[in-house]
């Protein structure tokens, strides 16, 4: 078998280090002798049971395996020109064919590190893939570390204690217990690596120049002014200081410890900067130079080289061609970018993938008063990205609130899997730009055509109950709400205004994002005429009018804090004669509290002004204010939407029972060995076979090359029948005249498929058609469209819409990533705006979508066992009336 490169990794320690893990090779020779040189006496014991003597033969046998029965991973440490093995594990399989031995060796100054542990995930991985399905290994008794890797692990242990050693056997299967340890113990990483990053004790900036204003200067200086509370170094070979501080000619010439560094030199010395910075044992890096990636193939190849010496040396990277850091930590107070602005101290943590950006951020969140606990600009995102930041920030309690803004991901799949889990306890608002694509992509199928990344990066956002926002002006908006007030129990909000325009406004925008503004109950009227004794009319928009004083406004709103009727209250306010906006604002001051003690928010409209004001504030908590109705309710719909969120069922993935996955498997082997045509295309009778072992309900249709074929196959199903063209090639088969339906006798079947041919020899693309499908006529029914496509960053995309002829014209689809739960299938059928016409439109019977969702649900199976499959289109699928299920009438399905 060919060296598996695919399973080169980079893993995290639990002390937040990293290293490199790749499988064995024959060329490892010298690296195992050196390795098993430099092991104690205890540890060679208890990997070998005794103390061999081990030479070329013996590291020829251990550096020989076929990754397949045999296989092994080595951890390994670069750097100075070297590689250093520090540690190995491997398995060898066993007469019994689906189970392996497991042996583990780590050096001694790397143990503890947590380097086993994920020696066990790889080749736990690599087995499971090789259909083995459980480890087995002979363990010293009193090896008590090996010993708790494999109890601490996640997987079942039993264990058999004879003549000093143990025989454990477990099953290597991924359970739930083993992936929440799993996630567990990389989040703990995680949260290591990037803490040391965010609370460094001392900071070099390496480029830091004596010339003021400059990129090199502002760093060292925004440390220094910020009173950063470690210590600075500055590294510049032609100066003797910066700013009055003593500067050192390399980073290797300083003389305490380093632990951050800020790179701020040409990109073409950044790689040998960076490698002094590992001898050094500098823990963490900011490369906030350019000429990298973004510059074309020099720079890419530039990144490569300053990611692997970073790698080498266990280092964590922010950049390149990044802004830098600031930690508002009283205990901290790190600015380590080339902003000026520093933020005040708050619950709110941002990550820009924009350096430039981040500037105006920076500005804007001052402006607004929006306190800030963590900045990182991570730029190309070499390293550290918003999956490790996202970690760190669900634990952090100084932080309550994310904003990401994002131009693209690393890693969708394990975004969506650690945003889904940090959204159930933080709020995460994200821009996503880039969201008006020139075209979709050049597509083989309608769901190819349909499911943009534009329509994937939302279903993303979707699941993981991510707010996606469209500008910055709107992530700032739902930060001030969601920063300070709790989130809304539902959609009813009660407004209060002094004039009637804002008010209408208010109205118009809360109808537009789906809010309800409910009447208020008899009881709450008669009280608000008794605080109100104007004759007003009283109506939800409350509209108070002009003459109102700041006694009247207390009194409402503490009234309508205490109200059941309501979820979340708006007051705007523009100011008048009789009632100052002081006074308005020490109202809203003086009742803020109440709504807090019922878990109510209160979002404030001083038209005119905006951003937290400090007459506002109350205790710790802040009252946001806006300068426009629009705003404040946009802000409020996103917080609801949030919590509606937070209180569905997050769902299951169920265990559908009968479905056939062997034979499924041995379906899509036989396909694909019959053809070394790449992409190929599944045969109508292989798409019936393959569909009937998962259970999805796929009409009767046989395939037909001439028209005698046609006319017996439609004798066989019965008439009427639709005969429709089969082409690999060909999508839109109406288009070119290849679908005819109704057709009542085998005269018309045959003229049928004269007519499909004629009308493609007229075209010239008569080489395009392998011939026709026979159906038996299935009238009646809404037609729907369901589908997959395989997208290179997001996997596999489920898609539902209106479906027909019509389907790319209309785009009413909607799309979920790969697997779904059951309430992922039931959200995803209610998603289209053509929802309605399933529960029954004008006197029609309502549709049976409880059929559609286990549709979707057998589909997602059906992906999850099939990998191959690229891209799956059912169009039409008819959805019929309740109780009488669904047939799915024309498929294509193509795998890669």
């Amino acid at each position: 078998m060919d060296y598996p490169s695919h399973y080169e990794t980079e893993v995290l320690l639990k002390d937040g280090s990293r290293i490199i893990l790749r499988p064995i090779i024959s060329e490892d020779i010298e690296g195992w002798l050196a390795f098993v040189s430099r092991l104690s006496r205890r540890t060679k014991y208890f990997r070998f049971h005794s103390l061999p003597k081990l030479g070329r033969d013996d590291a020829i046998r251990f550096c020989t395996v076929d990754y397949n029965n045999t296989f092994a991973f080595v951890a390994e440490v670069r750097g100075d020109q070297r590689k250093d093995i520090v540690a190995i594990g491997r398995y060898y399989r066993l007469p019994r064919r689906h189970s392996a031995e497991v042996a583990f060796a780590i050096e001694d100054a790397y143990q503890g590190k947590g380097i086993g542990t994920k020696l066990m995930e790889w080749l736990a991985n690599v087995a499971r893939e090789n259909n083995i399905t459980s480890f087995e290994a002979d363990v010293l008794g009193e090896n008590t570390e090996m010993m708790g890797v494999f109890r601490a692990y996640g997987f079942h242990v039993e264990s058999e204690l004879s003549g000093g050693v143990y025989h454990i056997t477990f099953p290597i299967a991924k359970t739930k217990r083993v992936v929440k340890k799993e996630e567990e113990r990389e989040r703990i990483a995680t949260v290591a690596s990037v803490r040391s990053l965010l609370y460094p004790r001392s900071v070099a900036v390496i480029g830091a120049s004596t010339k003021p204003g400059t990129v090199g200067q502002l760093p060292f200086q925004c440390i220094m002014e910020n009173k950063f509370s470690g210590v600075a170094y500055p590294v510049n070979p032609n100066a003797e200081s910066v700013l009055s501080v003593k500067a050192y000619p390399s980073v290797l010439d300083v003389p305490g410890s380093v632990d951050l560094a800020l790179i701020i030199v040409p990109a073409q010395f950044v790689p040998r900067v960076t490698d002094e910075c590992g001898r050094k044992g500098v823990h963490s890096i900011i490369v906030i130079s350019d000429g990298f990636k973004e510059k074309g193939v020099e720079g890419s190849e530039r990144e490569r080289e300053l990611r692997d010496i970073t790698l080498g040396h266990g280092m964590r990277l922010v950049g390149p061609n990044c802004m830098g850091i600031i930690n508002t930590d009283p205990a901290m107070k790190l600015n380590a970018t080339f902003s000026q602005i520093y933020p005040p101290r708050g619950n709110v943590a941002f990550l820009s993938q924009s350096g430039g950006l981040g500037l105006a951020i920076l500005d804007y969140a001052k402006n607004l008063n929006i306190g800030i606990s963590t900045f990182i600009s991570v730029g190309n995102r070499a390293d550290i990205s918003a999956n490790d930041m996202l970690q760190y920030w669900e634990q952090d309690p100084a932080t309550t609130v994310i904003l990401l803004y994002l131009e693209s991901f690393g890693n969708p799949r394990k975004f969506a899997r650690i945003a889904r889990r940090v959204s159930a306890v933080k709020p995460i608002v994200v821009v996503k730009s880039g969201s008006s694509p020139a075209g979709s992509r050049a597509a083989s199928s309608h769901t190819g055509a349909l499911a943009t990344s534009e329509i994937a990066s939302e279903a993303l956002f979707r699941q993981a109950g991510m707010i996606r926002v469209n500008t910055l002006e709107e992530l700032f908006a739902v930060a001030t709400a969601l920063s300070h007030q709790p989130v809304p129990r539902g959609k009813r909000v009660a407004i209060v205004t002094n004039g009637g325009g804002p008010g209408i406004l208010a109205a118009d925008a809360c109808e537009h994002h789906g809010l309800e503004l409910p009447e208020f109950s008899p009881e709450i009227i008669e009280k608000l005429r008794s605080i109100n004794k104007r004759d007003i009319v009283i109506h939800n928009p409350l509209d108070l009018t002009g003459s109102a004083n700041e006694e009247q406004y207390e009194g409402v709103l503490k009234l309508l804090a205490t109200d059941k009727g309501n979820d979340a209250v708006i007051i705007i306010f523009a100011p008048p004669v009789i009632v100052s906006s002081k006074g308005m604002e020490d109202a809203i001051r003086r009742v803020a509290p109440v709504f807090l003690r019922h878990r109510k928010p209160l979002l404030a409209c001083l038209m005119g002004q905006r951003g937290f004001t400090a007459k506002l504030d109350f205790k710790d908590k802040l009252v946001p204010s806006y300068s426009f109705p629009e705003e404040a309710v946009l802000a409020l719909a996103k917080a609801v939407k949030y919590g509606e969120w937070l209180r569905k069922q997050k769902g299951t993935i169920p265990k559908i029972r009968g479905i056939k996955r062997e034979r499924a498997r041995k379906i899509i082997e036989t396909v694909m060995t019959r053809s070394a045509e790449r992409p190929l295309w599944l045969s109508p009778k292989e798409i019936t076979n393959l569909l009937g072992c998962y259970g999805i309900r796929f009409a009767e249709t046989l395939m037909a090359t001439t028209a005698d074929e046609a006319t017996a196959a439609a004798s066989k199903l019965g008439l009427p029948v639709a005969v429709k063209l089969s082409s690999s090639t060909i999508v839109h088969k109406t288009d070119v005249g290849g679908v005819k339906l109704d057709l009542e006798s085998e005269i018309a079947v045959k003229r049928a498929f004269n007519d499909i041919k004629s009308g493609l020899s007229k075209t010239g693309r008569q080489h395009e058609m392998q011939g026709v499908t026979v159906q038996h006529m299935i009238n009646g029914g809404i037609e729907t469209i369901v589908g997959v496509t395989l997208d290179p960053s997001f996997g596999p995309l489920i898609m539902f819409g209106l479906g027909g002829i019509y389907a790319e014209l209309i785009k009413d689809v909607a799309v979920r990533l790969h697997p779904l739960t059951d309430s992922d299938a039931r959200e995803l059928v209610r998603s289209i705006k053509m929802s309605n016409l399933l529960d029954g439109f004008r006197g029609s019977p309502p549709s049976d979508t409880e059929s559609l969702e286990d549709l979707l649900l057998r589909l997602s199976a059906l992906i999850e066992d099939i990998p191959q499959i690229a891209e799956l289109d059912f169009n039409p699928v008819k959805v019929m009336p309740r109780g009488e299920g669904y047939w799915i009438v024309d498929a294509r399905i193509m795998l890669r």
